[in-house]
């Protein structure tokens, strides 16, 4: 293991996180084989184009960031920069630049891994909404201290975490970049599974944008409402009163009048996100 000089400041720019302190932290050579992945990568899905243009890069100006790794009984494990590990593994190399810091928790090493990936803009949208389950479901995470960790509103956090309600294969297409994040929240505003599989295929050979597809939903649901026998019209006061308890609660709600009786429906989508609306009621009594 070659101790390399220091990059500076280039640390802070991959991981935000990492303090001033760090950034003095001396750089290793470390040996390809003593390198296991991470565990927790929260990367899915490694374009063939981009690669390739990374290993151009790492060949003609070598690495303008170091990888970072966590020393474990067998070697190390990798916390950020599995691309650039495996580019130096394509080009042949038996060492790589890395940084080694001292994590111990499980949840450091997802988290550091997810602000690295979501940092660079490298995770397309459901391999985000999985990461931020991940740290819900293994890790005990609230939403407010994953907004807080990646730099992200609450509402933001939420809103990616309600993609995993829709069918797998338009999860699929999302994560192969032929439909957005705003599309899928589209599709979402429908609620039965084969009418928005049938939509994001309408969505993908139309070629409709964000905004098209928003129109084209509130278009089908204004069909199935004249389906009905009776035609529910919102009071506008209604409506005002839904649009301020969704910014105070974070989620969808619903307010269902009938004459001078009704119910509000809030939506939850785990027992994470039910627990936090139940906290935030218990406050405001």
């Amino acid at each position: 293991m070659e101790k390399r000089k220091a990059l500076g400041k280039g640390l802070e720019a991959l991981i935000p996180s990492v303090k001033k302190e760090e950034e003095s932290q001396s750089i290793v050579n470390i040996n390809i084989t003593e390198i296991v992945s991470n565990r927790y990568q929260p990367r899915q899905n490694f374009s063939p184009q981009l690669m390739q243009e990374l290993i151009n890069s790492i060949r003609e100006k070598g690495f303008l960031q170091p990888i970072v790794v966590r020393k474990i009984p067998t070697g190390y494990e990798l916390i950020a920069g599995e691309r650039r590990l495996r580019a130096a593994k394509e080009l042949g190399f038996s060492q790589v630049p890395a940084i080694i810091k001292d994590v111990k928790e499980e949840a450091d090493l997802l988290e550091l891994a997810l602000i690295e990936n979501l940092q660079r803009e490298e995770l397309n949208p459901i391999e985000k909404a999985q990461a931020y389950k991940k740290l819900i479901d293994d890790f005990g995470m609230s939403y407010e201290k994953i907004a807080q960790k990646v730099g992200k509103e609450e509402v933001s956090i939420i809103n990616t975490l309600r993609l995993l309600k829709l069918p797998l294969s338009i999860q699929e297409k999302i994560s192969q970049g032929e439909l957005s994040e705003g599309h899928g929240r589209a599709i979402l505003s429908l609620e039965n599974p084969q009418e928005q599989i049938n939509f994001a295929e309408e969505i993908i050979k139309k070629g409709l944008s964000v905004r098209e597809a928003e129109r084209r939903v509130r278009e089908l649901k204004g069909k199935v409402k004249r389906k009905k026998t009776i035609l529910e019209k919102k009071d506008p006061q209604l409506k005002a009163w839904e649009e301020e308890l969704q910014h105070i609660f974070g989620t969808k709600v619903r307010i269902i009048s009938h004459r001078e009786k009704g119910k509000i429906e809030l939506e939850y989508y785990s027992l994470k996100d039910l627990e936090r609306l139940i906290s935030l009621l218990k406050r405001r009594e």
